[in-house]
């Protein structure tokens, strides 16, 4: 603030002093907005998107993640990733433009696998699409190249699982990069426009995620629908998030989290912790796990993030029971026993009562909560309480009005599997595209487009 000295007054010498300074103060505060209002401009024209593109007539390549689980008939079990691609796909057809299709399933060893080949999602897709979607048995090759050149407005072409080629991501010596270079190249000769909506392999620098973007120039490749809504999701709980902020990690390793839970320390004002990777923290305090899962290398960075947390503020939270299982199996005889209470010959493989009971009222009282991992060995029903149950409350504090996002494997089946995707604000379809980017990390999906 200016203020005017006392041997001055007012209305002789007011015009004189103040007036420039003030025009001074106006014009550096102008000249700082305009700088900053072009800073945004400039992100917001290199965050290319398909709805500043017109696909009329053009055939646009889509990187996809259909990477979907399939039972024993090769029938599609959760169609969450397919439904996520459908609006870019549309958007594209309804502009007058074709879709081809590329993703991955699985991991296969070595070429085609039946149980791995995409065309097990075509029945899911052409219904979604209300069309019948063309397949190509290789994604590169005479068939692929036929049906790509002979591809009209409206349709779509899928084509067989990238990974069947180890050029796809086998990038390591001098001989692979050149191969998949090469293989890049020829997936981008079949359109005219790259668009990257697969937000779940954003961190692999792929031929199909990063490499094959080289192949177009900048007005020609651009992000899908998807990735945008994941992006903005992520940086509304990362940047813009309201508080009381939650963040639940589960899972079976510290070593998986580490990073992550280091820089959400700096955001969270709650971090509470669940899974396997708990007895890592549990064993670090003193506390007998029996033979619970431990990564006994990590206890030291285990009791550095305790303290990190306490240094910083954050309410570190730990299960205070558990449910102990005599074998790994459905079929185990349980016992309940507070968390550092373990028992020889016993694994700890879901939480208690008592901590879903700790857990909800944190939850509850949060405006932004993210879950990234599950609380037990939910793959079995006996062992399942605990996800359950933190699945529930976040969709309980989501319809109280807070903001909840929900990645990876486990904690999205939770929220599928008992029908309360659509209680969660929203369901990531990345896992560990999630994770780096809560690191902090630079994925080469994004940055094959977005520099």
């Amino acid at each position: 603030m200016i203020s005017v000295p006392a041997n001055v007054t007012k209305n002789d010498n007011y015009d004189f002093i103040v007036r420039p300074c003030f025009a001074i103060n106006i014009f550096f505060i102008t000249f700082d907005l305009l700088c900053s209002l072009s800073s945004f401009h400039i992100k917001i024209k290199k965050m290319q998107t398909i709805d500043n593109y017109n696909f009329a007539g053009k055939k646009a390549i889509i990187r996809v993640d259909f990477n979907v689980p399939l039972n024993e008939n090769f029938e599609v079990t959760d169609d969450t990733r397919i439904r996520g691609a459908l609006p870019t796909i549309q958007k594209i057809l309804s502009d007058g433009g074709s879709a081809i299709l590329m993703s991955h399933l699985g991991r296969p060893k070595s070429g085609p696998e039946e149980k791995f080949s995409l065309k097990h999602v075509i029945p899911v897709l052409s219904a979604h699409l209300g069309k019948t979607v063309r397949f190509a048995n290789d994604c590169i090759g005479e068939d692929a190249k036929k049906l790509s050149s002979t591809l009209q407005p409206g349709e779509v072409l899928l084509l067989e699982n990238l990974r069947f080629h180890s050029a796809e991501d086998k990038i390591k010596t001098v001989d692979e990069q050149e191969a998949t270079r090469n293989f890049a190249r020829k997936l981008s000769g079949y359109a005219d426009v790259y668009v990257n909506d697969a937000f779940g392999t954003a961190h692999r620098a792929h031929a199909s995620t990063a490499v094959i973007a080289d192949f177009f120039d900048d007005d020609h490749k651009m992000f899908g629908y998807l990735i945008n809504k994941e992006l903005e999701a992520m940086d509304r709980v990362l940047l813009q998030s309201e508080k009381p902020f939650t963040a639940i990690m589960g899972g079976a390793k510290v070593s998986d989290k580490i990073q992550v839970i280091d820089n959400l320390l700096d955001k969270v004002d709650n971090l509470i912790i669940g899974g396997g990777m708990t007895y890592t923290f549990i064993k670090a305090r003193g506390g007998q796990i029996g033979n619970s899962l431990c990564e006994e290398d990590k206890l030291d960075i285990a009791l550095e993030l305790i303290e990190k947390a306490r240094e910083k503020g954050v309410n570190l939270l730990l299960p205070v029971d558990q449910v102990l299982a005599d074998k790994f199996e459905n079929t185990a005889a349980t016992l309940v026993t507070d968390i550092d209470n373990g028992k020889p010959g016993y694994m700890g493989l879901d939480i208690g009562e008592e901590s879903i009971s700790l857990f909800r009222k944190v939850i509850l009282e949060s405006k932004t909560i993210l879950w990234n991992g599950p609380m037990g060995v939910f793959e079995m029903p006996k062992f399942q309480n605990g996800t359950v149950s933190i699945a529930k409350i976040i969709a309980e504090s989501t319809e109280k009005g807070a903001f909840s996002l929900v990645g990876g494997g486990d904690s999205v089946a939770a929220v599928n599997k008992f029908g309360l995707a659509d209680k969660i604000s929203y369901v990531s379809t990345g896992g560990g595209a999630m994770l780096e980017y809560i690191e902090g990390k630079v994925l080469p999906g994004i940055k094959a487009i977005n520099g």
